[in-house]
């Protein structure tokens, strides 16, 4: 049922502007791109401390807990770098800068590093931070009992040892270039040796631990002793939970929040004519994706894989749910701003033809699937399953939409049900995508798919120092889950924020929303 005299509605009923306008109106507000941003004039001001920041977030359930092994959506993320810091921070240009780790050096085949522990550091509790707590909280991911979805990409770690209190030793059991970007995830951030209370957490980050109800509401106040000079403003976070994108859209509207993540597509462009608000557009390595199980029929059949792949209309979708704020995908997850991109592939593209014929291959004259959507899996996801399934039908596919409920989503139907739609935020390197979601053995392989000789070309570009050769395998790896894997990725989409103008410093990132997780640190209240 729909509130007519909701924030968003009266918004909506208002913003019935002339060409002219809008354009006015856009340029004021400032749409930019993560890639080559030019900042707002307000981003210019000094920055102001004092204030409580409310931030009214998408992808949080009450399921969460703040154990770093066990974080999988957008709110557990940013409330862990709210409290506590990472090893090594990802930039605006996508690069690893110095976090915990203050320097690192390869020695020669990038099979040894040594990692230097920032000093003056302090936790919450006094304790002076030491190359022991970094140990212990690397390796709370590691080992037969860890549960965490870093397992994988942190197994070929073979040696793990601190060199003194500020130096830290890690041995792999083959070169990986790309390390620091792998010891920069959000799962690594830094807790005492020993702690273990996750209900309460002690860590170093910019606030410090006050009231905490998973998938509700969070506080967390400002720590006077941060390490930071340049960062958290702000005399308290209030995180809210808001899962329901026209209430958060209303909350923002309304005051009731200073900022959101995850603005809905089809009411970005009401919102950008507001003069209130700035809209915060970033390009990077989101990406929106149908999900199928290779492990169990009809799934486990490349052809009928096939067949669904050339069943979608890609450019439809971008242009109808996405509003244009995003690029088309090509069925493997390395974006276009990744320097190992494969150019070569020729984009797919939407032919029923095609599908019928890979059904023909398949042994079948039609196919009947169930694809279970929630807009929990991307804002407009049930919009996108909808289009799908009459675009589909001309190729002889019949497509059975199963919603389901948005709390549960991620704990009930993501990497259980046989077909259906997921989002995955990218990571700054191609090898850490393909290790977190298409390796074999990864715990985060949602399509449950298998392949030997991919596996062995990951393993091999990763060791790689030879950056030509390393472009070259991983344009074979793009190819082979394009025409191979089980996931199809129709979309890539671009991370929308919405923050009043109130909100002062707040920049678009190539990672993630809310400036990669990291927006209450760096953002202040202008009054």
């Amino acid at each position: 049922m729909k509130d007519n005299n909701s924030p968003l509605t009266k918004l909506m009923q208002d913003a019935q502007l002339s060409r002219r306008g809008f354009i006015t109106s856009a340029s004021a507000v400032g749409i930019t791109s993560a890639m080559g941003f030019s900042p707002f004039s307000v981003f210019a001001a000094e920055p102001k401390k004092g204030g409580i920041l409310k931030l009214g977030m998408s992808g949080g359930n009450t399921s969460d807990t703040l154990d770093p092994t066990l974080f999988s959506d957008w709110v557990p993320l940013n409330q862990a770098y709210m409290l506590m810091n990472g090893l090594i921070e990802i930039d605006e240009n996508n690069k690893a800068t110095p976090e915990l780790f203050s320097a690192w050096e390869a020695k020669p085949g990038a099979a040894e590093w040594v990692f230097t522990v920032r000093d003056g550091v302090t936790f919450h509790n006094g304790k002076k931070l030491d190359a022991d707590d970094i140990l212990y909280s690397i390796n709370l991911h590691r080992g037969d009992k860890s549960k965490s979805a870093i397992k994988t990409q942190l197994a070929p770690i073979t040696g793990l040892t601190k060199q003194g209190d500020n130096q830290i030793l890690i041995t792999l059991d083959s070169g990986n270039a790309d390390l620091p970007y792998l010891l920069a995830d959000y799962h690594l951030v830094v807790v005492p040796a020993g702690f273990t209370d996750w209900s309460h957490p002690i860590g170093t980050g910019g606030f410090i631990f006050d009231q905490y109800e998973p998938g509700v509401r969070s506080l967390f106040k400002r720590n006077p002793n941060y390490w930071k000079p340049d960062r958290a403003f702000v005399d308290a976070v209030e995180v809210l939970v808001i899962n329901d994108p026209t209430a958060r859209t209303n909350a923002l509207i309304s005051g009731q929040v200073h900022a959101i993540n995850r603005v809905d597509f089809k009411t970005v462009d009401f919102l950008k004519r507001s003069p209130a608000l700035n809209i915060i557009r970033s390009s990077g390595g989101q990406h929106f994706t149908f999900l199928m199980d290779c492990s169990v029929a009809p799934y486990n059949n490349n052809d009928v894989r096939m067949a669904i792949k050339h069943g979608i209309d890609r450019q439809k979708i971008l242009d109808t749910v996405l509003r244009g704020y995003g690029s088309l995908g090509n069925d493997h997850p390395i974006p276009k701003t990744d320097r190992f991109f494969n150019h070569s592939l020729e984009q797919r593209v939407y032919d029923p033809d095609k599908s019928k014929f890979y059904l023909k291959k398949a042994g079948l004259t039609d196919l009947k699937v169930e694809l279970s959507s929630s807009d929990a899996a991307f804002a407009g996801a049930l919009d996108a399953a909808a289009l799908f399934q009459g675009q589909a039908q001309k190729g002889g596919i019949q497509v059975n939409i199963k919603r389901q409920p948005a709390d549960s989503y991620w704990d009930d139907v993501w990497m259980k049900a046989p077909f259906s739609m997921g989002y995955w935020g990218g990571r700054p390197t191609a090898d850490q995508m393909f290790s977190t979601a298409y390796q074999s053995t990864a715990k985060w392989n949602d399509t449950h798919w298998k392949d030997e000789k991919f596996d062995a070309l990951l393993l091999q570009a990763r060791s790689l120092l030879d950056e030509s050769k390393r472009a070259e395998i991983y344009g074979e790896l793009q190819s082979i889950v394009r025409d191979n894997g089980g996931a199809m990725i129709p979309l890539f989409g671009d991370y929308l924020d919405a923050a009043s103008k109130k909100v002062g410093g707040i920049k678009p990132h190539p990672m993630f929303n809310f400036m990669g997780g990291r927006l209450a640190e760096r953002v202040w209240l202008e009054a």
